[in-house]
């Protein structure tokens, strides 16, 4: 029995939208310590850049993301201040 390998995978340029906002969520893993919650919360962040999702707030609250060492309105609050230089 044989496995084939993984699939290539192609990353985003560093100037592209979806880069910078998973960058940015990548940036607050000492608030936010598991991985697919930071996934979770950066497509949520990535479709509201794009005028397609809920706020920074409702998302904090709405993707049910484990939060460690800061509030949770805190956290929306920088969230928000660092999308808007992205957007």
């Amino acid at each position: 029995m044989s496995t084939k390998p993984a699939p290539a995978v192609k990353q985003f340029s560093e100037d592209t939208i979806e880069k910078k906002v998973y960058n940015l969520v990548d940036s607050l893993e000492e608030y936010i310590p598991i991985p697919n919650d930071r996934y979770r919360l950066s497509f949520g962040l990535y479709k509201y850049v794009l005028g397609d999702g809920d706020a920074p707030n409702v998302l904090v609250n709405s993707t049910k993301i484990k939060i460690e060492g800061i509030e949770k309105q805190v956290l929306a609050n920088k969230l928000t201040e660092e999308i808007a230089k992205i957007g």
